[in-house]
């Protein structure tokens, strides 16, 4: 799997979970849509953060991420970071929401 692959996965993961998991839920739900969309980027970018930090680590090998730990590799994951932006986003769109009566 590849740093692109697995922070686009992240980012979809991440959608489905504050509208699915119960306890995320309920406190994700009362924000309003600004704050929803500065809490989903704050938590991809943790997670771009993640990825570069496994991958200039020993264990970025064993999970067969290729990123280089210097300037080109940190511009690829920030290109990385709007696709999964793209994905989180496009995942929340599509999701069902229960209707408020």
């Amino acid at each position: 799997m590849t740093a692109e692959q697995l922070i686009a996965i992240a980012g979809a993961i991440l959608s489905l979970a504050f509208s699915y998991i119960p306890g995320l839920k309920t406190r994700y739900e009362p924000l309003s849509d600004e704050m929803k969309r500065l809490v989903m980027l704050g938590l991809l970018v943790l997670v771009v953060a993640g990825v570069f930090g496994l991958a200039c680590s020993r264990f970025g090998a064993y999970l067969g991420l290729t990123v280089a730990c210097d300037e080109p590799g940190l511009v690829a994951l920030v290109w990385s970071l709007v696709v999964a932006i793209m994905a989180n986003q496009s995942t929340y769109l599509i999701t069902p929401r229960r209707l408020k009566v």
